[in-house]
């Protein structure tokens, strides 16, 4: 391996090691850390009497280290490494005696360049390389028969943890996607897939929902009904595409009017609900005055409007139906005044 291919490994694979100096600071272990390929790496080194040991796998065209004591490199070209021949035989353990010295400077472990390499290819599920567990000295040796079947051992042992964590990474990967799938079917039975506000089967489930009672049950709150004018005119003049950017837009008109904690609601063809916990009758007012302005401002090729009702619920005195019986003879007289406007319910109410 030359040094005009290691110096080719991107700076931030590198740990400031200047390639033309044999040994260096040992580089902590990259990749995913593991703490029980750290213990194999480790055996490997104390077993084999060797001062430096790495498990390193195949990431393009580079060895990317993933636990090693006593090596100065957390990445190498696969070209010419001899992990890259321990791999074109994973049945055997690839021993290099005595690295020749014009090659030696090209690996260097912690204290000088390696002079001795012995290293076995890590294979997948199906017996596909995929890296090599590896030892290394500054001295030219070979292995004994003990660590020769040690390192054989080892490295079934790094198999078994890395298909492990496949196999982990892989159920992480299912789970998410079955959460996100649940979450996104969820959505799609909550919200309404035109306008993107909650649809009347949410509603139905906030009114079953604990903490969506005591939120009203909290304190005083209104409920708004908001209708778009004519709008079968839109739809019949317009079309249909049309009519529906329309309905998308004045959405979009009430979901920024109100507070994250307020509810929207499609509730019919082209009409919303909107829910405001512990807001007064005044400040419902604004709020629907404000949404009426926005649509009539709506970047379309025709005049928008939009007639509320709005009412006040006093959880001490009013169930919820009576509160929205108020808001629809709210909204009814909006729309018999002439449309495109806001009407407050006034109605006396008596302390039961």
């Amino acid at each position: 391996m030359s040094s005009s291919l290691l110096s080719r490994v991107p700076d931030r694979l590198v740990p400031g090691v200047d390639i033309d100096t044999a040994g260096g600071a040992p580089v902590p272990p990259t990749g995913r850390g593991d703490e029980a390929l750290g213990d194999i790496v480790r055996l490997a080194a104390l077993l084999c009497d060797a001062p430096a040991a790495a498990i390193a796998l195949v990431d393009g065209g580079w060895f990317r280290l993933e636990a090693g004591t006593g090596v100065v490199r957390d990445a190498l070209p696969r070209d010419n490494a001899l992990s890259e021949r321990a791999m074109a035989d994973p049945g055997a353990t690839l021993v290099v005696d005595d690295i020749p010295a014009g090659e030696a400077r090209t690996f260097p472990i912690a204290g000088g360049a390696a002079r001795f390499y012995a290293g076995r290819a890590l294979c997948d599920a199906e017996g596909h390389p995929i890296g090599a567990i590896c030892v290394l000295d500054l001295v030219a040796r070979t292995l004994d028969a003990r660590q020769h079947e040690g390192l054989e051992i080892l490295a079934r042992q790094a198999q078994r943890l890395l298909e492990l964590d496949r196999h982990a990474r892989q159920q992480q990967l299912e789970l998410t996607e079955h959460r996100d799938m649940t979450r996104a079917l969820e959505h799609r039975a909550t919200h309404d897939t035109l306008t993107g506000l909650l649809n009347r089967d949410a509603l139905a489930q906030l009114r079953q929902s604990p903490q969506a009672l005591a939120r009203l049950a909290a304190g005083p709150y209104c409920l708004m009904l908001l209708d778009i004018d004519h709008f079968k005119q839109v739809n019949d003049r317009h079309g249909h595409l049309l009519g529906d950017n329309a309905l998308r837009q004045a959405a979009a008109a009430v979901a920024a009017a109100i507070r994250a904690d307020d509810v929207a609601v499609r509730f019919g063809g082209e009409e919303f609900l909107v829910v405001l916990p512990s807001t007064s009758l005044a400040s419902a007012a604004e709020i629907a005055e404000r949404i009426r302005q926005s649509v009539a401002l709506l970047a379309l090729p025709f005049t928008l409007t939009l007639s509320a009702g709005v009412a006040a619920g006093d959880p001490s005195r009013d169930l919820p139906e009576e509160v929205f019986q108020r808001a629809d003879q709210a909204l009814y007289r909006a729309k018999a005044g002439g449309r495109d406007r806001v009407v407050v319910d006034d109605t006396e109410r008596v302390d039961r």
